[in-house]
């Protein structure tokens, strides 16, 4: 905006760089040019200001295509001025000559005009095509037709305005036809997750009775090793059993063996014993039979000596005193 300072009957125009400004007296140009300063009279002068910067603009339509579907395109175009006298001669850029404002809204009418030309493209490009060829190709083949349209447009360059740049950020359905349109491909995702959740599970059932298997298989081999080892154990006590009972059958061979030995020895000196017993007299017998009765005996208290006794001793003692008397 251009700064204007005014001193009685004459301001002084002061304007940035960024602003074309063109100054007329009488219906002619006088001044025309970018960031200029001068002094002019109000009562003679008319000032306008064109802006020489680059502008952006919103681009929204929603057209249907040719199946009657609605979509909406959505982007920005970008413009400058090429021609600020043309334009300013097509467009009214005159500034209050007391502050510097634009009058009018030069702008708005140029977008309106850039809106309308783009927005009747898009228009003729969607409704030419189906919904799915539009969604398939994307925004690049419509951002392509707009920008050659708008470049080459004649309602824009007899003012003096060009396209610079035009971008398509959003080409898409109504919000009923893209949820339509996203169902198969979403229930597409959806099975091919199931078919994954039922591997997985396919897979784990198949590990645990694999492992269930290996299980068994360990179960088995322990119970075929207890079996073994029972049956070792077995046999190792029998074999036990069968080395103690030959051990216990050759020691009580051996006891049997010492107890002939020496029952037979004992056996042997009572048959001893008893043969020189059998020679002696029987007054001899007597007597030993009596040492071995005193030799057994600890007190002797009473002695019973019978008749019958008596006289069998006496009886013995005669018959052996003749044998003595050769002595």
């Amino acid at each position: 905006m251009a700064t204007i300072r005014n001193l009685g009957p004459v301001a002084q125009l002061r304007s940035e760089a960024s602003a074309h400004v063109i100054r007329y007296r009488n219906g002619q140009i006088r001044q025309s040019g970018r960031g200029l300063v001068f002094w002019f009279r109000p009562e003679t002068a008319s000032i306008s200001e064109v802006p020489m910067d680059d502008r952006e603009m919103t681009l929204f339509v929603r057209a249907r295509s040719r199946d009657f579907q609605t979509v909406v395109a959505q982007g920005t175009i970008g413009w400058r001025v090429v021609d600020p006298e043309m334009l300013a001669s097509r467009v009214d850029f005159s500034i209050d000559l007391r502050t510097g404002r634009l009058r009018a809204e030069p702008v708005e009418r140029i977008e309106a005009r850039l809106s309308g030309i783009a927005g009747q493209t898009v228009l003729q490009a969607i409704g030419a095509s189906p919904v799915g060829t539009l969604l398939d190709a994307g925004p690049a083949p419509l951002r392509i037709i707009l920008d050659d349209i708008l470049r080459a447009a004649p309602a824009l360059a007899e003012i003096g305005v060009a396209v610079v740049s035009v971008r398509l950020d959003h080409l898409a359905p109504s919000s009923e036809l893209e949820r339509a349109l996203q169902t198969p491909t979403f229930e597409g995702l959806q099975q091919k997750a199931d078919a994954a959740t039922f591997a997985r599970r396919a897979l784990a059932v198949e590990k645990e009775r694999a492992i269930a298997e290996n299980e068994l298989e360990t179960r088995t081999e322990l119970a075929r090793r207890e079996t073994l080892l029972i049956a070792q154990e077995a046999e190792n006590a029998r074999g036990r059993a069968a080395g103690l009972a030959e051990a216990q059958g050759l020691e009580a061979a051996a006891d049997a063996e010492r107890i002939r030995l020496v029952e037979g020895a004992r056996a042997e000196a009572e048959q001893r014993r008893a043969g020189i017993y059998r020679d002696l007299p029987p007054a001899v017998l007597l007597g030993l039979a009596a040492r071995e009765l005193a030799g057994k005996l600890d007190t002797i208290e009473h002695v019973n000596i019978t008749p019958d006794l008596l006289a069998s001793v006496l009886g013995e003692f005669r018959r052996t005193a003749p044998l003595a008397a050769p002595r």
